[in-house]
């Protein structure tokens, strides 16, 4: 977009621009803790919506599905400041924490956007301590930036031992339910490697312990799961074809036609 700049130093960047608004809808892979320099910021998360304004910090987790809008406001740009976290790099500082005082009842939460207290001094500490290097255009160095990351990361966890279960998701006992998240977000277009990552799994570590849960292969199942959801709003909600065919999940409505008749025997349209 016209206006906007971004500066990128390792995995922490600064965003800005002077138009009037931004909107996108990330699919990152990676966990996002934001920072508002200035301006504001709305999170819709399936209609949830969250304000962030200057001062203001929240933390994004990686399985998402939220747009995001910049604004400017009393006459300042918008800018913020984005840590985000790498799995190779969570994986490093699991390694480093005393694994005996892990919280084990740390339970993974419902939403993917959680708005940190305002002016904590260890946040705006954080913050403030990385903006010279934007204004200034000085080049940090990579383990400086890396003692960032690993700063936000202590922010979280001093915050909530819910972050435990949302950042360490690749260990158990935090291990992301496979059938809780397809269940979920089986209609978004996803590729079995996001899906993978999204549950803190390897593409080999997603389709092993699959094979735990279900006799029929990731792509299969989707399929089925879809078009049982698909032949329920048909049947019990009275949904138009061309609609429910959408909303499931498929692409096109002649093969979602003929994949339904291939389970069901009959064509979407018949009672």
């Amino acid at each position: 977009m016209e206006g906007t700049k971004t500066i990128r130093y390792s995995d922490i960047f600064l965003s800005c621009f002077t138009d009037n608004a931004s909107k996108y809808n990330p699919a990152s892979k990676l966990h996002y803790l934001i920072y508002i320099y200035s301006g504001e910021m709305e999170i819709n998360e399936r209609s949830k919506i969250t304000y962030l304004h200057k001062g203001e910090c929240a933390f994004v987790r990686k399985d998402n599905q939220v747009s995001m809008t910049k604004r400017p406001k009393d006459d300042e740009q918008f800018k913020s400041i984005v840590l985000s976290f790498p799995r190779n790099f969570l994986r490093e500082f699991y390694h480093i924490l005393h694994k005996k005082q892990l919280p084990k009842d740390a339970q993974r939460p419902k939403v993917s956007v959680y708005k940190l207290p305002a002016d904590r001094p260890d946040i705006v500490s954080l913050f403030e301590s990385i903006t010279p290097y934007f204004d200034s255009g000085m080049q940090p160095t990579d383990e400086l930036m890396n003692l960032k990351l690993m700063e936000g990361v202590y922010v979280l966890l001093n915050t909530d031992k819910c972050f435990y279960s949302s950042l360490f998701d690749f260990t158990e006992p935090w291990k992301i339910d496979i059938l809780d998240y397809l269940n979920e977000n089986y209609m978004y277009d996803l590729s079995l490697e996001e899906i993978a990552s999204y549950t803190g799994r390897s593409l080999a570590a997603f389709k092993r312990d699959f094979k735990k849960i279900s006799l029929l292969s990731p792509e299969k199942w989707l399929i089925q799961k879809r078009l049982e959801e698909a032949r329920r709003q048909i049947d019990s909600e009275g949904k138009k074809v061309s609609v429910v065919c959408f909303e499931v999940g498929f692409k096109s409505l002649s093969h979602f036609s003929t994949a339904y008749k291939r389970l069901y025997g009959v064509p979407p349209t018949s009672k």
